[in-house]
């Protein structure tokens, strides 16, 4: 999967606040309207919690389809982060980029699509976590 840099997040990004509904929206059966708000809600205080750690990067390939993961989607990646076994992470191997699971106990970079095979990264000095992959958005516009 390859990944296309999009750019970093505002040091100090200017509040953007919408309205949320207290309200959560069904998605089976149809229920009343709420017209009742909560406190709106500041979308780069909720997905960047670090903004001098962060950036955007959008994806390429189909190798996390079956975590949800899809080309052409937007990645918000934490270069700060914690990486724990199973994040979803951004490596970079030999210099080419990469989004996949890590795996620290197999020592391996892990595809979400059985068409793919895992990277053994276990004996490789060429590669380094760029970043966690904190949150994903994708366009439902087709």
């Amino acid at each position: 999967m390859a990944l296309i840099p999009i750019a970093p997040a505002f040091t100090d990004p200017s509040p953007l606040e919408l309205p949320l509904f207290v309200s959560r929206i069904r998605a089976g059966f149809p229920s009343p309207a709420d017209d009742f708000m909560d406190d709106p809600l500041d979308l780069n205080k909720f997905l960047v919690k670090r903004p001098a750690a962060t950036y955007f990067v959008r994806v390429e390939g189909d190798s996390l389809q079956d975590i949800n993961i899809h080309d052409g989607d937007l990645l918000i990646v934490d270069r700060s982060a914690k990486q724990s076994h199973g994040s979803v992470v951004v490596a970079a191997i030999d210099g080419e980029m990469t989004c996949k699971i890590l795996d620290k106990k197999g020592k391996k970079l892990l595809p979400a699509n059985k068409d793919f095979k895992p990277i053994d990264i276990a004996d490789r000095d060429d590669v380094v976590i760029e970043g966690v992959v904190m949150h994903s958005i994708k366009c439902h516009l087709k």
